[in-house]
């Protein structure tokens, strides 16, 4: 502890007869580093690492300014092609998507004098037919209009007359005049889609502002179902069946086009799901299931369904006591659709149903509840067609055939 060695510190430095060695192995080492350098510049050239030289700025602002590349002794121009599957979808769609203002009455005090826009949403041009054309949105994009508006991809505004609209489905079906229109959508085939593949959603998210919107993701789900709540009273009345998509949808692309990678319609945007804690969920109507409805709407002005004349309440909905009571089922029945009221010389009177009846299946099919029986009745059933039907009074079941009417239910 504490020893010091002299002569340790003498060692590191240089002495005399030492400078002259270190002095030419430096000079040694410096020509070896000169030739590495020279033979490897070649290789480096290779790989577009030069060797530094100045660079007239003039020369520099000439090439950007052109989008021209220079190398070694050539100079070329640069062309960047970003045309992909995507862009040529939305090249072959993108025009047949419009948006729509849906115009309300609305005076200074409410007087009903002019009208104001009350909402925009989106469209899609499906069908060219002479001096008209068609446009399909949804049901809620319209509901309630005194007015349509209708604005092509290139700002040209159009009046647009409502054809038919139905609550059910969420369609609707617009005619315009066809002069300045040039494009209509090619329908796909929503049967034939699979989870995974690209989906593409083209509409107005917000209005006019974002007008042409596309957003791209993928085919999420198919055949979602989703509790639809049609008179805002609290209890479910359909069941919408639904593509699931991540694609972006904001409201104002309701109506709007969902394609595939060939530019092909595949759905009518609909809804998404809006919860804080939910991302990426949008919902989309199948082109296979909205083209029927399409053509009932261009062409009647309504849907034709099959009608039975009655106003219906599921069993789950009434209070044990009165399943009992009023209805009369048996303990181990707590499910079917009870009729509030049948319509006089309707289908059903003339099938001899009544007030209280409860129907629990239909051409052998068990009808757990309202829905059950609409989507059984709506797609599966025609008009004209008999439809089997079995059903509990005063805690007996029986049977019965009933010929559906043409008449729509309301």
């Amino acid at each position: 502890m504490g020893y010091y060695d002299q002569d340790s510190e003498s060692r590191f430095k240089p002495q005399k007869g030492n400078k002259i060695g270190l002095f030419l192995a430096s000079l040694v080492g410096a020509a070896l580093g000169a030739m590495l350098v020279i033979i490897s510049l070649p290789q480096l050239t290779d790989l577009g690492v030069l060797p530094y030289k100045p660079v007239d700025e003039n020369n520099v602002q000439n090439a950007v300014g052109n989008n021209q590349k220079t190398t070694t002794g050539t100079t070329q121009n640069v062309s960047l092609d970003v045309t992909s599957q995507i862009t040529a979808a939305v090249d072959k769609a993108g025009d047949a998507v419009v948006g729509i203002s849906n115009l309300q009455e609305a005076g200074f005090w409410g007087n009903g004098e002019g009208s104001q826009e009350a909402g925009t949403g989106s469209g899609v041009i499906y069908k060219i037919d002479g001096d008209k054309a068609y446009v399909v949105t949804n049901h809620h994009v319209v509901e309630g209009a005194s007015e349509l508006e209708v604005t092509l991809s290139d700002g040209t505004k159009l009046s647009g007359k409502l054809r038919g609209s139905d609550v059910w489905t969420d369609l609707a079906v617009l005619e315009v005049d066809s002069k300045k229109i040039k494009t209509a959508a090619q329908f796909g085939n929503s049967d034939n889609i699979k989870v995974g593949e690209p989906a593409i959603a083209i509409g107005n998210p917000l209005g006019a502002t974002f007008s042409g919107s596309v957003t791209q993701g993928i085919i999420s789900g198919l055949e979602r179902t989703i509790p639809i709540d049609i008179n805002q009273d609290g209890v479910e009345d359909w069941q919408a069946e639904v593509l699931q998509t991540d694609a972006a949808i904001n409201p104002g692309n309701s109506g709007g086009a969902l394609v595939n990678i060939e530019g092909q319609l595949i759905g009518i945007n609909s809804m998404k799901i809006a919860q804080s804690a939910v991302e990426g969920i949008g919902l989309a109507i199948p082109i296979n299931y909205a083209i029927p409805i399409i053509e009932d709407l261009e062409e009647h002005g309504e849907v034709k369904r099959p009608y039975m004349g009655v106003e219906l309440q599921s069993v789950s909905g009434v209070a044990k006591y009165y399943q009992e009571e009023a209805l009369k089922l048996p303990e181990d029945i707590n499910y079917g659709v009870a009729l509030r009221q049948v319509v006089p010389n309707s289908p059903a009177s003339q099938a001899g149903l009544k007030e209280l009846d409860v129907i629990v299946e239909m051409d052998g099919e068990k009808i757990e509840d309202v829905i059950d029986l609409r989507k059984h009745l709506y797609n599966k059933k025609k008009i004209g067609e008999q439809m089997k039907i079995k059903f509990y009074r005063d805690g007996k079941i029986q049977e019965t055939t009933l010929k559906l009417g043409s008449e729509s239910y309301k």
